[in-house]
């Protein structure tokens, strides 16, 4: 008889990825110098390289820049990074080009806690096996609920969406834990302060039960958008019992079978440059 292993935690539930956050900004070449300059990422070379959009990658994850008004996720968004000590010095390089913006950045030592062009907060956290074996990722978004909320949160998700969800205490405040794929979580923290109106922004994810939450959906007057065979959208994260909106955010939802999903994403290492170049390191070597 073997060891007996707690098969639980190996539960994903049906969101079975976390792919992109998507926010308009106004300005690609600014967006160019946060983004790929500062952070470190990489434009994707196939998709969106005109000047009206921009996909960048963050291992197998992405943020999508469409040009537009700016919006702001209402929460942070958490990325694991391969270096921290690299990850300021490239900051701090690209600072003189953002310094007309919001752009700014907070090293607490365990991690860099960066604000964008345009208001948004993305806390860059090292590798660490809370994050599972990546070394690059989005690893999770948080956003601030109204207090008493977390649990209905949970229980949409769970009961409507078929994900593992649950409500606890996290760094001291009540929060919903959404698992939303491999090592990747929404979550959603009680607070008594004045939550930001929702502006549009949206996450994208992949679920393997494509129909019965469309259904469940449906049936509440929830669906907002059918895009196409592989993808619809809703906006409103509801009280189970009496459909009372608690929390808006729209959520792209994508099949197993859409043609983009599990598409291969190129990374490349920031690390080098034209005066220190190593062959056969351009590429970033591990994304998982």
């Amino acid at each position: 008889m073997g060891p007996a292993f707690d098969r639980k935690l190996e539960d994903v539930g049906n969101i079975v990825h976390l792919e992109h956050v998507n926010v308009r900004q106004p300005d690609q070449q600014l967006a160019t110098v946060f983004y790929v300059v500062g952070l470190g990422f990489t434009r994707d070379p196939y998709m969106m390289v005109g000047l009206d959009n921009m996909w960048i990658n963050i291992g197998r994850n992405q943020i999508h820049l469409p040009t537009g008004p700016p919006q702001r996720v209402r929460g942070t968004i958490g990325v694991v990074v391969p270096d921290l000590t690299a990850l300021k010095q490239r900051l701090t390089q690209a600072a003189s080009d953002l310094s007309h913006t919001q752009f700014g950045f907070v090293d607490r030592e365990s991690v860099i806690d960066v604000t964008c062009p345009w208001g948004n907060r993305i806390r860059c956290h090292a590798p660490a096996g809370n994050f599972g074996n990546t070394d690059l990722a989005i690893a999770y978004v948080e956003f601030p609920v109204p207090a008493g909320t977390a649990a209905r949160i949970a229980d949409f998700y769970r009961e409507i969406m078929g994900a593992t969800a649950n409500a606890g205490l996290r760094d001291g405040a009540v929060t919903a834990s959404v698992s939303t794929g491999r090592d990747q979580y929404l979550f959603f923290r009680e607070t008594a302060e004045r939550i930001e109106p929702y502006d549009g922004h949206h996450v994208q994810i992949y679920i393997a039960d494509f129909s019965g939450p469309y259904r469940r959906l449906a049936e509440r007057n929830r669906i907002t958008r059918d895009t196409d065979a592989h993808e619809w959208r809703f906006k409103d994260i509801v009280d189970v019992n009496s459909n009372e909106i608690l929390f808006t955010l729209e959520h792209e939802v994508r099949s197993l079978k859409h043609p983009l999903c599990a598409r291969p994403l190129v990374n490349r290492n920031p690390a080098q440059t034209n005066r220190d170049y190593i062959r056969g390191k351009d590429s970033f070597p591990g994304t998982f």
